[in-house]
């Protein structure tokens, strides 16, 4: 009987369950799966004194918080959501609070009238909304299956304060099948008074949630095989800012999951679809260990494409075409749009009879790609080999005082191989669980072949030069967190491994310069400097990209739309990577391919061909969004 009662429910009218609710006949049910269709809405209600405040805090973290209507002090009614409505008695369920701490829980607020004349009621915006939505594209909602509430997580997770409120965020965690993620995604990104898009996908240990098993409310929620954790924002976390308010002497929530239904439907106030390319979320998986995905707009991602198209060319007839993988570059990018640390490594001594032996390619990419992290404020450190410790110096002194650099990027060395030594380089104290990087990028870096050897491009040995940095990228695939980005032009590059078959069969010499140590995203370019250059230009569309900066900050705070002139002053630009040349030629660094000394990278005139692919790049980047 108790399933046919929810099963009619879920197409009940929103007044019918009001009703039901009032009347005691509904219970003190979660409201999960019931008027499908209607929005739901958290509820929060405090002394009037509170009410600006809580206000603020709202629109400060809209994602948990949207707020569909603030009440007049006193009124328990809501017009604009509702006929017939009394917040009094239309939640299944109420928490009360004292002075921030809950000292009961009540299936009416009837005797507290007196006091709630003088108390302003919220009601937010709730992801049950989005139920129907989510099911009428074919999307499975687990918990809605098992007949549980949704599980609710607290979160590691700050909010923006506001007076009294300050508190961390709340989650929903919804398993969803892997191959499902970019259609939830998009099914409720466009309701935005509903949380819209999802905070988070992947390990639940990112937010500092320890067990899934063990939600702080509702159910716990069972998964099905290649279902993924996707987690949202959460209007209980209202609740959590109502604890937070240590001077309310008297507040009332709704009781986790216990909804008011309110007589909005979600196409009358949502429409339809959104079909610009800005406004469509896609995923990508960026790491496996710590299983995570991120979001970017459609736009966003094109527009990524576009510049691992550009850089893609081959002008030195190399074969580079058989190397290539879609979307390396998306996914480096993003994955180093997540990062807080990020450590570079380049150094190709392929002029092994010069001194310095360094050739010019790689260098000026690592400069451009280090701008850019610093101006998103991220940590950045550069790591090379011992012997050539003074010439970096001199490179990185002169970069910053061009203003290229905003400020100079710690140098490093690292002489010391095996995994332990890698281990500590890595960790602090070795330990795996705290890493000092997150993401490893290595570009135009010298990788070792299989045989354990070094080789320029004309098979020449080079090993005795080269410092054991590979091992840092073979560590790293045992340390959860560390993410690497290879980036080459030739196959004999640091992280060029994941494509070693391929540079075996495809370029010359391929069978003894592989690079054996693989990366986790391969990035190629047909000089490798463009490649540094199109990480620097993906990272400032990322963000730029409104859907992935929500993401970034989980929904909470306010855009950076503030930063965008560092991010733009960052990028590179023909002027500035003239002077990197400059500065190359200045401390006798040579060209790859010819050993020129001069205003050329791999034989490759600066002129022409490296300022048109730097203009097409910035051009790339800076485009406006079609209408």
């Amino acid at each position: 009987m108790r399933i046919v009662l929810i099963r009619g429910l879920s197409s009940a009218l929103p007044v019918t369950i009001r009703n039901l609710i009032r009347t005691k006949v509904f219970g003190t049910r979660n409201t999960s799966g019931i008027a499908e269709g209607y929005k739901q809405a958290n509820i929060v209600i405090l002394h009037k004194s509170f009410a600006d405040d809580f206000e603020k805090f709202c629109h400060a973290n809209s994602g948990p918080l949207p707020l569909l209507y603030r009440s007049k002090t006193g009124e328990w009614r809501c017009p604009p959501l509702a006929t017939d409505a009394d917040i009094r008695t239309d939640c299944p369920l109420y928490n009360k609070y004292e002075y921030g701490e809950v000292t009961g829980t009540l299936s009416s607020l009837m005797d507290y009238t007196e006091q709630l004349q003088e108390m302003v009621t919220f009601y937010l915006g709730c992801s049950f909304s989005f139920e129907e939505a989510v099911l009428k594209a074919a999307i499975p909602i687990r918990n809605v299956e098992q007949r549980h509430n949704i599980s609710m997580f607290k979160t590691q997770v700050p909010c923006f304060p506001s007076g009294n409120f300050k508190c961390n965020l709340v989650v929903t965690m919804r398993p969803i099948p892997e191959d499902k993620l970019n259609a939830v995604s998009q099914v409720t990104h466009r309701l935005q008074d509903a949380h819209g898009a999802p905070i988070h996908i992947g390990d639940p240990g990112l937010l500092g949630i320890g067990n899934l098993s063990r939600p702080d409310y509702g159910d716990p929620v069972q998964p099905q095989p290649g279902d993924v954790p996707v987690f949202w924002a959460c209007g209980v976390t209202g609740l959590e800012a109502v604890r937070s308010a240590k001077t309310a002497t008297l507040a009332f929530t709704h009781s986790p999951g216990c909804m008011f239904v309110t007589d909005l439907t979600s196409e009358k106030t949502e429409g339809k679809l959104a079909v610009h390319p800005s406004e469509i979320p896609h995923v990508f998986c960026i790491s496996k260990n710590p299983l995570h995905y991120s979001i970017a707009s459609a736009e966003a991602i094109e527009r990524i494409r576009g510049l691992e198209r550009l850089i893609g060319i081959d002008p030195g007839e190399r074969g580079i075409k058989h190397l290539l993988l879609q979307d390396e570059l998306v996914k480096a990018a993003l994955s180093l749009s997540h990062a807080k640390s990020v450590l570079i490594t380049t150094g190709f001594p392929t002029h092994y009879e010069h001194n310095p032996p360094e050739e010019n390619d790689g260098p000026p990419g690592a400069i451009a790609m280090a701008a850019m992290l610093q101006a998103l404020n991220k940590e950045v450190a550069l790591v090379t080999d011992q012997r050539a410790i003074a010439l970096y110096e001199k490179i990185i002194n002169d970069a910053f005082q061009e203003g290229i650099l905003k400020t100079r990027i710690r140098l490093v060395a690292y002489k010391k191989a095996g995994l332990n030594a890698a281990l500590m380089f890595l960790c602090h104290d070795g330990d795996t669980h705290k890493p000092r990087f997150d993401h490893l990028v290595a570009i135009e870096r010298a990788g070792m072949a299989a045989d354990g050897n070094y080789y320029n491009a004309r098979k020449i040995n080079i090993k005795h030069l080269v410092d054991p940095i590979d091992d840092l990228f073979l560590a790293a695939q045992t340390i959860p967190g560390i993410t690497t980005t290879g980036i080459g032009d030739g196959g004999n590059e640091l992280g060029m491994g994941k494509v070693k078959e391929a540079v075996k069969k495809h370029i010359k010499n391929g069978s003894t310069i592989a690079c054996d140590v693989a990366a986790d995203f391969a990035v190629i370019a047909g000089v490798s400097n463009w490649g540094g250059y199109a990480v620097s230009c993906a990272l400032y569309i990322l963000s730029s990209c409104e859907i992935h900066d929500r993401y970034l900050r989980k929904a909470v705070g306010f855009p950076r739309k503030t930063e965008k002139d560092d991010w733009n002053a960052a990028l590179p630009s023909v002027h500035k990577e003239e002077k990197m040349l400059e500065i190359h030629v200045k401390h006798k660094i040579r060209s790859g391919k010819t050993a020129t000394l001069g205003m050329e990278v791999d034989g490759l005139p600066f002129y022409d061909v490296h300022s048109t692919m730097i203009q097409q790049l910035l051009e790339e980047s800076l485009r406006k969004p079609s209408s």
